[in-house]
């Protein structure tokens, strides 16, 4: 399933149209994309977590000539689901 067919199918859920369910689904993406960037942790009960991980610096290799590059410190997004996401997803 893309975003088109998720905002699709979460219109027709509600009895609204599609453009309804895309701008309630952009909405909701826009609004967990935000608080990542302020570092702030998004969680939604029986379904997850997101929250923002820090990966620390690093030395890494070029494959092309194995020579050794450094790698900076950056964040990354993360998800961890939750045991009702899990135990749905598993029966």
């Amino acid at each position: 399933m893309n975003k088109k067919e998720l905002g699709d199918a979460v219109g027709a859920s509600f009895g609204g149209s599609k453009a309804m369910g895309g701008a309630a689904v952009d909405a909701v993406f826009d609004t967990i994309a935000k608080a990542l960037a302020r570092g702030d942790d998004v969680q939604v009960a029986g379904f997850g977590k997101f929250e923002v991980r820090q990966r620390s610096a690093r030395t890494g290799r070029n494959p092309r000539t194995g020579e050794p590059v450094q790698i900076a410190a950056s964040k990354a997004p993360a998800f961890k689901a939750a045991k009702g996401l899990k135990d749905q997803v598993n029966h």
